[in-house]
Parts: C-alpha cells; sequence; structure tokens
C-alpha cells in the first residue's frame, strides 16, 4: 500500500509569516517530476507542532489538491492528545488522502497500554489507512514491537514508520506483525539498509533537497531498477 521514496514535506512560509501556497504548489510538482512515491503532509518536517489547526488542514487540504491524483498525499495527524488526534482525524477524513502518519504523543510518556489505547482510539474514526509513527528520539517514548503487533491486529493500521535507527527491529517486527504489515524507515542514515533487511521504503527528510536520488535509490531497491514505476524521473526542475 505504502512503499518506495516518500517524503516528509515541509511546509513553505513567506516571509509574514503565512504558509506559501505558491511554493508549496511547486515542490508538489517537483516530487511527481522526481518520482517521490508519495508525500507525507504535515508531518513533524511540515511544522505539525506549530501550525494553527485551520493552516494543517488547509495545508493537507492545498497538497491534495495540487497533486491532482498524481501521487498519494499522506496526513500527519499526530498530537500528544488523543482528541486532537481525533480531531484531525474527523476534519481531514474527506479530502482524499491516502493515508495518516500520526506519532507516538510527545512529552507525555504514556505506557505501553496507553499508547496502544490512544492508536485504537484515532482508528476507530475512521476507515482511513493509519501509518504508526515511532521516534523516541523526540517524543521520549518508545512503542515497543510488541505492542506495534498489538495494534497492527485492527484492521486500517497497517504500517509503520520506524524512526529508532534499530536495524534489529525490521526483522522483529515482520515476525511479529507479518508480511502484509508495512514497514517504512524513517531515519535517513539507515533507510537503506531497512529496505534491504525488509522494509519497504523511507520516509524521508533528505528527500526534500535530494528527492531523485532518493526515488532511484528506494526503486532499485524495491522495484529493480530506478525508473520502472516513474518513467518521468528527473524531466522537471523545481523553478
Amino acid at each position: 500500500m505504502f512503499s518506495g521514496s516518500i517524503v516528509a514535506l515541509i511546509t513553505p512560509f513567506n516571509h509574514d509569516g503565512e504558509v506559501d501556497f505558491v511554493s508549496l504548489k511547486k515542490l508538489v510538482d517537483f516530487h511527481v517530476a522526481a518520482g517521490t512515491d508519495a508525500i507525507v503532509a504535515v508531518g513533524t518536517t511540515g511544522e505539525s507542532a506549530t501550525l494553527t489547526v485551520e493552516e494543517h488542514v488547509k495545508v493537507v487540504a492545498k497538497t491534495v489538491e495540487f497533486s491532482e491524483g498524481r501521487i498519494p498525499v499522506i496526513a500527519g495527524t499526530g498530537a500528544n492528545a488523543t482528541h486532537e488526534s481525533v480531531t484531525f482525524s474527523r476534519l481531514l477524513n474527506n479530502i482524499g488522502i491516502a493515508g495518516c502518519l500520526s506519532v507516538t504523543p510527545y512529552y507525555n510518556k504514556p505506557t505501553q497500554e496507553g499508547l496502544f489505547q490512544h492508536y485504537k482510539a484515532i482508528s476507530q474514526e475512521t476507515d482511513i489507512p493509519q501509518i504508526l509513527y515511532n521516534v523516541p528520539g523526540r517524543t521520549a517514548v518508545d512503542l515497543h514491537p510488541e505492542t506495534v503487533a498489538r495494534l497492527a491486529e485492527i484492521s486500517n493500521i497497517v504500517a509503520l514508520k520506524d524512526a529508532t535507527g534499530d536495524l534489529s527491529r525490521v526483522a522483529l517486527h515482520r515476525e511479529l506483525c507479518g508480511n502484509d504489515f508495512v514497514l517504512l524507515s524513517g531515519d535517513d542514515a539507515t533507510g537503506l539498509e531497512f529496505v534491504k533487511l525488509g522494509g519497504q521504503g523511507v520516509i524521508s527528510v533528505t528527500n526534500n533537497i535530494a528527492a531523485e536520488d532518493m526515488a532511484k535509490m528506494m526503486h532499485l531497491e524495491t522495484y529493480g531498477h530506478p525508473s520502472s514505476q516513474h518513467p518521468n524521473i528527473g524531466t522537471t526542475p523545481l523553478t
């Protein structure tokens, strides 16, 4: 469902602090041309923790609009309050996103059972595919593989973005969650090795500036040759 080279897209701003939607459209076009497989709009790299709710929803909606069906858009819906993540899921439910990416609640340090109940509550609010996001270096909480396995049993929780950098977890997650559960790296430094060990792709920050190279690398690993999925790679520069 989700694989290959996925960009954790920045949210561009004008000098007055307003979102620059002209540049956002250029960025979407740039990634389509570069062969990027999907866009994460308003993830952590997209200023999810600093945008207002209205800005957050509008940026995702505009990203979907600018994509024109050419590239799937995954919405960042994570928050450290369950009700806020549920609210984002509801507000974004019918705008055409392909999935939701939800980070573990930061700062709160919930228990493993708390994490399970958090994601379960979100999943019950929408049929849209959900991607778990574990980045303990930023959130101060680690979503353990055993908890991921419990969550993988929920029908619309379909993937994990693992930004731990711990490559030993790839095999463990695969063993616990089965072959149908999608494993994505969230750590650029180990992303290639992650895919070599059985992951399906990477949600990448580096992709913002090296999109074509990242696409070629991921497609070589996952599909067999760089342009097998994207014959137009590199044809349109960002201007």
